[in-house]
């Protein structure tokens, strides 16, 4: 009688190495894919899910984005920032996925839902002097004024909306940005938390101003829906701002005080 050894598997045939080959492949392939879509989302570039019509008509609600995260911005650029300080404030609810849309949001399949994000347009850049209006009822920035018709929501009448409608003149301290949303009348931007208290102390009106560190990164594609599948490129009119004449200060400058949308 011959002996058999307790556990010991029949050798496999032909057929059953090659599908265990086959698996084998198949589960490096998507561990790689994963390993990868992860080290881009980290490292080089983030999709983002658009929540509210403050952007628009640049970008519409459910709108997908894609953020570069190895290049910097400028005025004009359209970025994805950290909250710099309750700008959403305590109504806001992001959409929430269960755990396999987690796990796909994690990875960078799946664009972010996170709470904590919001997009807007650079006005202005450290150092530069923001000013509304002039007498034709302009933004400018340090001196010269800005076209946004291009960009700016335009109501049923057909007409942009107002650049803004209560007087101001800033200048951006050392290492923030001035940001606004191009549906003006529908965003709560920097020009709304000019007179806010820091809940962390300091000078009135800091939060208006958005830390560099706290920007993800510049928006440079629609991805998603397919029939607004665009790239989102820089206004020509920012490229006639000129650099600001002295070097950012330290706190802000906000005139008049107090002074809000």
């Amino acid at each position: 009688m011959s002996e058999s050894r307790i556990g010991e598997e029949p050798p496999r045939t032909g057929v059953g190495r090659r599908v265990g080959s086959v698996v084998k492949e198949l589960l490096i392939v998507v561990v790689g894919a994963v390993v990868v879509s992860s080290l881009l989302r980290a490292f080089v570039a983030q999709p983002f899910v658009i929540p509210s019509g403050s952007m628009e008509d640049t970008l519409q609600i459910d709108d997908k984005v894609v953020v570069q995260k190895v290049t910097d911005f400028s005025r004009g650029d359209v970025v994805v920032f950290v909250d710099p300080g309750d700008w959403l404030g305590p109504e806001y609810e992001a959409a929430e996925r269960g755990p396999a849309g987690q796990v796909l949001e994690f990875i960078g399949i799946l664009p972010d839902t996170s709470s904590n994000h919001l997009i807007k347009r650079v006005i202005g850049m450290p150092g530069d002097t923001v000013h509304c209006c002039d007498d034709q009822g302009r933004l400018s920035v340090n001196g010269v004024p800005l076209e946004e018709e291009d960009y700016l929501y335009r109501g049923d009448d057909g007409e942009p909306v107002a650049p803004a409608d209560v007087p101001f003149t800033v200048v951006v301290p050392r290492d923030r940005i001035f940001v606004m949303g191009d549906h003006r009348n529908d965003s709560r931007d920097s020009r709304c938390h000019l007179a806010d208290v820091p809940a962390a102390g300091g000078p009135i009106g800091t939060e208006a101003f958005v830390p560099v560190q706290n920007v993800v990164g510049p928006a440079f594609l629609i991805a998603a829906p397919f029939d607004r599948f665009q790239r989102l490129t820089v206004p020509d009119t920012f490229a006639r701002i000129p650099d600001p004449a002295e070097p950012a200060p330290e706190q802000a400058v906000i005139e008049p005080e107090g002074v809000s949308c």
